[in-house]
């Protein structure tokens, strides 16, 4: 069963990563290494999470080879309004202590700043320390904004998506357009675990509604960074490619969508985003 997709550039990156959002420092370097002993290569940070220096701590540590391993990490909303884009990108290098990403993505589609920054990451493209480039939280307009200024297509849109919550437009325009969906929030921070059809769906699948939820999404071509802290739910997480989900029951799943978004839209953004 395929674990990985192609990018528009003909790089790979694996179906599944840990995702890291609100992950301490004195947590982020064991979660990293348990991600890694339960067959993990993609791991997913930020500026703005303030843990990388221990991710880079734990990538240097975990022994898998460097090219063997997909990071990501984000430029955040501040140092797009500043104008400092190839210093906050080099920054997050330090603190990695890499010598290149093998994804960087603007954060958030900030007003006024997102073009821009956009160019910004062309450049840093083009330098060979960034192997792929794309966006996250970016709606269909914003993309087509991007499109008028701009011959190289996100590689990747990461936005919110999960049984509460599938933006279905937004998701086969990007497919359309040949640029990979990666789920973050995947798992809803468990807000769908008690829901009555992902419980029945388990049951007869003999899994958790959890790894019911990120099967979903990978069957449907989407890329999954569930974030978690515990070594025996990161294990559990990966478990997902054992089994599939029978063509109806995908249907069914997706009748689930409640618009419902766990994760929150930073205070100064929310009357342009939402």
């Amino acid at each position: 069963m395929r674990k990985t997709v192609f990018l528009n550039n003909d790089r790979e990156m694996p179906l599944l990563g840990l995702g890291v959002y609100k992950t301490a420092d004195s947590e982020a370097e064991t979660a990293v290494t348990a991600a890694v002993n339960s067959g993990y290569r993609m791991i997913d940070t930020a500026s703005v999470y303030k843990n990388e220096e221990s991710i880079g701590k734990a990538i240097a540590k975990c022994g898998v080879p460097r090219k063997d391993l997909f990071i990501t990490s984000k430029i955040w909303n501040t140092a797009q309004r500043m104008g400092d884009i190839e210093g906050a990108f080099y920054r997050s290098l330090d603190r990695l202590k890499l010598d290149y990403v093998d994804l960087y993505l603007i954060h958030w589609p900030v007003p006024g700043c997102y073009l821009s920054t956009w160019k910004g990451l062309e450049k840093i493209l083009d330098s060979g320390r960034a192997l792929s480039i794309g966006v996250s939280n970016f709606q269909i307009h914003h993309l087509e904004e991007l499109k008028k200024i701009s011959g190289i297509v996100p590689a990747v849109n990461q936005i919110e998506c999960h049984p509460l919550c599938y933006p279905k437009d937004l998701i086969e325009y990007c497919q359309t357009e040949g640029i990979q969906v990666q789920a973050y929030a995947p798992l809803a921070r468990g807000a769908y675990f008690d829901n009555d059809v992902m419980c029945v769906l388990g049951t007869k699948y003999a899994r958790t509604p959890a790894q019911v939820g990120l099967r979903w999404a990978i069957q449907k071509g989407i890329s999954v960074i569930p974030k978690s802290v515990h070594p025996d739910r990161i294990a559990a997480n990966a478990d997902i490619f054992s089994f599939n989900i029978d063509e109806e029951d995908m249907d069914i799943i997706e009748t689930q969508n409640q618009d419902y978004h766990s994760s929150h839209v930073p205070e100064d953004l929310r009357d342009v985003i939402l």
